[in-house]
């Protein structure tokens, strides 16, 4: 996959019904594995590039909540207009 495993990647693996998926990612003091499932539903998955699969914070957090990723941007700055005068 050619990255750092102690840069803070999450490498992240699914099952093939796309009901179950586990991360394994580096914490500084050791190696943290965690799996979860999803009951009634799948995982909604990202495009897949060359056997890698890239998401921000936000986005892994939806995909983790079973939530589709596809609906999470990056937060926008919002504009005050100036005071007419």
């Amino acid at each position: 996959m050619r990255t750092d495993p102690f840069s803070g990647v999450v490498y992240v693996f699914r099952a093939k019904r796309a009901d179950r998926v586990k991360l394994i990612f580096w914490v500084g003091t050791g190696v943290v594995l965690m799996a979860k499932r999803l009951e009634n539903r799948k995982f909604s998955w990202p495009a897949i590039d060359n056997g890698v699969m890239r998401l921000n914070s936000a986005q892994l957090q939806a995909l983790l909540e079973g939530l589709d990723w596809r609906r999470v941007h990056e937060s926008r700055r919002a504009t005050v207009p100036a005071a007419a005068s």
